[in-house]
Formats: C-alpha cells, sequence, structure tokens
C-alpha cells in the first residue's frame, strides 16, 4: 500500500493527497500488508539503547555492555576526545601530529561524538572538508580498486587546511552561500543556501583544471557497531540497482577495497560507503585528518613532493595497535538514545506519512544484527536505523561529480536517521547532508532529488499541518 501511496503523490492534488494519507492507517511493526513497519519500541538501538537526551546523548557506551568492556571504552574515549601533539613530545603515546592536518583530535570533527557543522565567518573549516582527485578516467585500474579515486599531484585525496609549526597549510577553502527558494503547494515558501565551494592560496602548486572536489562533514558515531554487525546479505538482498520492481529506487552496494583481507568487499561507512569496516575508516581518518600513521594505515595523505618526511614522526607507527583497538573499540560501542514522545498524536501521524511518502524506501526502519557477531552486545539485537545503507542518486542539486570506488558523482549511501532528533541538542550548530548545507531537517528534506524525488514532491504538497507532523516524527527519532 505504502509504495502505491509513494508512485502517486506526485500527481495527486493537495486535497486528494490528504485524503489518502490520512486513509493508510498506522500498523503493527509486524503487520504483513504494508513495505516497511512502523517502529512500536523507544529502543532504537537494540538491548544497548539509552536514556540519554542531553549534550551527552551521542556519548555513552551501550547500555547492555558489561564493566570490563566499558573501562575499555573509557580508555579508546581518552584516545578519541585528547589533543594529539607534534613530536617529538613528552607525551609519546599522542605524539607525531601533522604535519599537514585539518584537526588534532578526532573529537575536534565529532562534537560530542555527534555530527560537525560549517564553518562560520572567518573560522578554518575544522569539521568539514574537502576530498580531492582526478577524473577517474586518469587512473590505471589498481589505483582506482585500492584507493578508489586518483590523487592529486602535490595534493593527495583530501584538503589539509591546518599544519604544524614550520610547515604550511595546502591552501584555504573558501564558502560562499546564495539563496535558492523553495515553493510549498500552499504557497508558502522557504529559502535554502547553496554552497559554494572554491580553493584559495594553494602553497605546493597551482591545482590541476580537471580537480574534483567533494565537501564532506563529519557525520554522528552513534550506533556504529550495530551497523558493522547487520548481515551483509541483508543488505545485498534489498540492493534493487537496475530498478527490478519498477518502484523508481535503485539502492546498491559499494564495492572497496579492504586493506586488512587485501581484498574487494561491500562498503558500509562514509558519506559513499567507500569504507569496509569501522577499523579501517578510524584509521584512514587519523590519516587523512590529523597526518597520523598506523600498522593498517602507514601513509598520510602527505605527498612526497610535499616534503613531510623532514618532519619528526611520532614513531613507527605513530598509532599504536593497542591506541587503534582501543578508539576502534570505542567508535563501535557509542549507544544510540532512545526514541521520545512516541505516544503523540503528531509523531505517530508523522510515522505514517514517512511511509507513505516512500522515506522508508531508502531509509529503511529495521534492522536485526546477526547472531554470531563477534561481540554478545551487538549480536542478534532488533535495531532501527533508518537506513539501507546503500548508495542512491540524490540528484543534481547534491551531485559533487566525483566517483568513489564504484558510486558515481550522483549518489550517497543513505545516512541512517537514528537520533537526528538530538543532533542539535548536541551540537547546535550541526547541519545535516553530506556538508551541512542544511540547517534544519526541513532543509534536508527539500534538497533531496533523484530517486527521492516524488517524496520530495510529496513533502511539497502536503499542508502545512501534516508537513511539521513529519518533522515532529524525525525530531522523535
Amino acid at each position: 500500500m505504502y509504495r502505491l501511496l509513494r508512485v502517486s503523490l506526485s500527481r495527486l492534488s493537495q486535497g486528494s493527497l490528504l485524503l489518502l494519507l490520512l486513509a493508510a492507517p498506522l500498523q503493527a511493526a509486524d503487520s504483513p500488508t504494508q513495505d516497511h513497519p512502523i517502529q512500536m519500541t523507544p529502543m532504537s538501538g537494540g538491548d544497548g539503547s539509552v536514556e540519554q537526551f542531553d549534550h551527552n546523548a551521542y556519548s555513552l557506551p551501550l547500555g547492555n555492555m558489561s564493566m570490563t568492556k566499558r573501562l575499555d571504552f573509557s580508555v579508546g574515549n581518552s584516545f578519541f576526545r585528547n589533543p594529539w601533539v607534534a613530536a617529538p613530545a613528552s607525551t609519546e603515546a599522542r605524539d607525531g601530529l601533522g604535519p599537514l592536518l585539518n584537526t588534532n583530535s578526532c573529537q575536534g570533527c565529532h562534537l560530542k561524538d555527534g555530527r560537525g557543522h560549517p564553518p562560520s565567518g572567518d573560522e578554518n573549516p575544522i569539521a568539514l572538508f574537502l576530498r580531492l582527485s582526478l577524473p577517474a578516467s586518469q587512473a590505471d585500474p589498481e589505483t582506482l580498486e585500492q584507493r578508489g579515486a586518483l590523487p592529486v599531484p602535490n595534493y593527495g585525496l583530501q584538503l589539509q587546511t591546518a599544519a604544524i609549526s614550520g610547515a604550511k597549510p595546502e591552501a584555504t577553502l573558501v564558502i560562499e552561500y546564495r539563496p535558492r527558494e523553495v515553493s510549498y503547494a500552499d504557497g508558502s515558501s522557504v529559502t535554502l543556501q547553496e554552497p559554494l565551494y572554491s580553493i584559495a592560496e594553494p602553497a605546493y602548486g597551482v591545482l590541476p583544471e580537471s580537480l574534483q572536489t567533494s565537501p564532506r562533514l563529519a557525520p554522528p558515531m552513534i550506533g556504529l557497531g550495530l551497523l558493522e554487525a547487520i548481515p551483509e546479505a541483508d543488505l545485498i538482498a534489498a540492493a534493487d540497482p537496475d530498478d527490478a520492481d519498477n518502484d523508481g529506487i535503485s539502492g546498491r552496494y559499494n564495492q572497496v577495497w579492504d586493506v586488512r583481507s587485501g581484498t574487494t568487499v561491500m562498503g558500509r561507512f562514509g558519506w559513499k560507503a567507500g569504507e569496509p569496516s569501522i577499523e579501517q575508516q578510524g584509521l584512514h581518518a587519523f590519516a587523512g585528518d590529523m597526518g597520523l600513521t598506523s600498522s593498517l594505515v602507514p601513509h598520510t595523505d602527505c605527498m612526497e613532493s610535499q616534503g613531510c618526511d623532514a618532519f619528526p614522526n611520532g614513531g613507527t607507527p605513530e598509532v599504536s595497535d593497542d591506541v587503534a583497538d582501543f578508539v576502534t573499540f570505542y567508535a563501535s560501542s557509542l549507544a544510540v538514545p532512545m526514541r521520545r514522545d512516541m505516544d503523540d498524536p503528531a509523531v505517530k501521524q508523522g510515522a505514517e506519512s514517512f511511509n507513505a511518502l516512500g522515506c522508508a524506501s531508502c531509509h529503511t526502519p529495521r534492522h536485526r544484527t546477526a547472531t554470531d557477531a563477534p561481540r554478545p552486545a551487538l549480536a542478534g539485537q532488533e535495531i532501527w536505523p533508518y537506513s539501507d545503507l546503500l548508495l542512491h542518486d540524490m540528484g543534481e542539486a547534491l551531485a559533487d561529480h566525483r566517483s568513489e570506488f564504484q558510486a558515481d558523482g550522483r549518489e550517497w549511501r543513505t545516512p541512517p536517521l537514528w537520533g537526528i532528533g538530538l543532533a542539535q541538542t548536541v551540537n547546535p550548530r550541526a547541519g545535516f547532508l553530506h556538508d551541512g548545507r542544511a540547517r534544519t531537517l526541513e532543509e534536508a528534506i527539500l534538497w533531496h532529488g533523484g530517486e527521492a524525488e516524488s517524496a520530495t514532491q510529496g513533502y511539497r504538497a502536503l499542508p502545512a499541518d501534516q508537513r511539521a507532523e513529519l518533522i515532529r516524527f524525525l525530531e522523535s527519532l
């Protein structure tokens, strides 16, 4: 029923749409008559969900984790939160920073373990950076298989806008905004802000005319271990790359290089699902964001021509295996907050609209983690992340025109929505979407295009009270 409603929404008048939405019944989670369930439990992250709704809502360990493991969590938190320093230093466990970097701590981007925010005014960007590359057509197959994109001479795959003393930042990232007005069927309108990115004062040579860039905002850290525990077979079964069912949704999984196994595997982390595991994503961030080596990622993003080898290092590797393991454990153990206000009639109606509009076709509400997951706290959990972890064409307005492994320049991985209603409680300046351009959840919806175009048009056709109900539902997650 919901799929039929979604396909028809863009052709309905506002009055007809209202009647259809009101006619769509709120069904129990296990109803066989609907494509996607309505969440009826507050335990979004399974048994490990936590009842924490303030600025620390994203920073608690899994509620079902043993006390022994909580000690490991605390150690990992210390290395995630505290700043690293340039070598040589008395704090040998945390030295080796840079010489090129974007920030000096994981927490610098993931403020309170939440999402980042774009810079304001003359601020140096910290939680937002640019991926860089040359067109894939210029790369050899091995480079594309193992790195996902072709590095830019003298600059690598990421723009580092900061540096330690004695080194030069690669360049200055400049962001300007121009207004874009979107109208609703009832005559009201919203002014979006469209970001325009440019690179000023490049310090290591002229940037090529064929340069490709992609802005990336630090995402929230909650529930990553649970997402990693979803069986790969379930994600593959949900993929429909050729839109065989003709519903307009053609999600597919990325295929990326797994450094530890030396093979190509499914990607599920990052804005384009370019990383296969929490461990690899974290250690690539150490290398790219902070200039720190590890045994898994022994090279930073600094190119040989940039002279980084002339600076002291913090050992080989700079992030020891023990520290890497603690940080990976921490990142995989952050709990998901429970849902709130589930009995609010507006929230219930908003949940119906979410499914009726087709939002759940990509933001898949429910998954179950594998019973044989390597950690008991993550095994056999019913979770509600609202994501299929697949790539979808999001339209030209959100396109970065830069490929990453199998993901093309219009595709993005569906970001999980659990905890999103607390994003600006954790970080009042938090932005939404891959580059933080959306200042509100309403703006984020209105930017959706491509495979989500029909859902967006349906949302724009809703009367104001039903639009508000949908936002109330998202705020309850």
